[in-house]
């Protein structure tokens, strides 16, 4: 039996659902610019039909046309906390980018907060977890976003970065397993799914399937992802992130393995910092070096 949060929880996301397909605003901009960095409100496509997300989008100065970089959000498996989850920005990564000449687009993916809408990712119950399948849901809804963004007029449409957080660096490893068109360069901030599992940290539900399932993302991989986790991950510890890296290059996929220093209580949220991010400033430069020296291949 659902305990009465749930059922709340069930209702709220139903309500939003139903409001995101009888009312469905028209994609793109939302209104004017603001700050920080002409800082605006987008509807973006996702793979959904009735459920567009709510994105912010990042611009520097002038008209551009700029590259894309694109944000993909931490998850959760707890349906109050996503839909009680706020816009995900990731400001301070945001403004590191836009300094180095990006637009950056942080779409909220369906199932979370204010897109409401059917949770698409959804892996499953620890005992019959499919990480590869909720991977490749999250890999469809940054692809839609993205494809979206790189037909506006101010943006290139080739050499896309995409930097993933968590679950959506987990749907970014299986991004790189799709070989898409345009994505020069993956960036992926402490990968995976079941983190924390029964609310205990360093604890990973069905490790092993974890495993298989990066291992398989691999065989397919042809852009190069820069892999990064700090040593005070209680998530996915920079130990076990070692056989998640060795699964996905076992298959296949090429990818920098880097452990970045300690930050806070709990590195796993470091990407969300402003010092979280002045710590990995030397490898996001690396990988976008790499980026203008190797583009993505085409299919």
């Amino acid at each position: 039996m659902r305990s009465p949060n749930v059922l709340f929880a069930l209702g709220l996301l139903a309500m939003l659902g139903v409001k995101a397909a009888s009312a469905q605003p028209g994609l793109g901009a939302q209104g004017a610019e603001g700050e920080p960095h002409r800082l605006q409100q987008w509807l973006v496509p996702s793979p959904d039909p009735a459920t567009a997300a709510h994105a912010v989008l990042f611009r520097p100065p002038g008209k551009g046309p700029y590259p894309l970089a694109v944000i993909a959000h931490a998850s959760s498996q707890n349906v109050l906390r996503r839909a009680q989850m706020a816009q995900p920005e990731y400001r301070a990564l945001a403004a590191w980018l836009v300094a180095r000449g990006f637009a950056v687009l942080v779409p909220e993916r369906p199932g979370h907060g204010a897109t409401g809408g059917k949770y698409l990712e959804d892996q499953g119950g620890c005992d019959e977890a499919d990480y590869a399948k909720s991977g490749r849901a999250t890999a469809d809804e940054i692809v839609a976003a993205a494809g979206f963004l790189r037909k506006q007029s101010f943006i290139r449409p080739e050499a896309t970065v995409v930097i993933g957080h968590s679950a959506g660096a987990w749907g970014a490893l299986a991004l790189a397993s799709e070989d898409p068109t345009n994505v020069a360069a993956i960036i992926a901030f402490a990968p995976g799914r079941g983190g924390h599992a029964n609310d205990f940290p360093n604890r990973v539900c069905a490790p092993h399937t974890l495993i298989a399932a990066a291992g398989e993302f691999g065989k397919a991989a042809r852009v190069k992802v820069t892999w990064l986790v700090a040593a005070n991950d209680s998530y996915f510890s920079p130990a076990f992130s070692r056989q998640l890296v060795d699964a996905f290059r076992g298959g296949g996929g090429k990818a920098d393995f880097r452990v970045l220093p300690a930050h806070g209580s709990d590195g796993h949220w470091l990407v969300e910092t402003g010092g979280g991010v002045n710590l990995a400033g030397p490898e996001l430069d690396r990988a976008l070096k790499a980026r203008s020296r190797t583009p993505a291949a085409r299919r």
